[in-house]
């Protein structure tokens, strides 16, 4: 994208230049133009806060039929 040195908008291509829709710039286009800007990716958060949001979690007496474990764990979200 390149942009109009005087009003700032985006520049509309045509054939055989670049103009801009607001102000009466016009650039003619002499060679190929090409620019990369590599893009960086943000950190993700984690949404349901991690390992650390099972430590203090509620429990309840239940046995697990496959593991046989005494206690089950759960947490109550607030999701709206």
């Amino acid at each position: 994208m390149w942009f109009c040195p005087f009003c700032s908008n985006i520049l509309q291509v045509e054939p055989t230049r670049f103009v801009c829709g607001t102000c009466p710039y016009q650039q003619p286009i002499s060679s190929s133009r090409k620019q990369r800007f590599p893009q960086t990716r943000k950190r993700v958060d984690d949404v349901l806060g991690g390992a650390e949001a099972w430590d203090n979690v509620d429990q309840t007496d239940a046995t697990c039929p496959k593991c046989n474990n005494p206690k089950a764990y759960f947490q109550q979200l607030q999701i709206r």
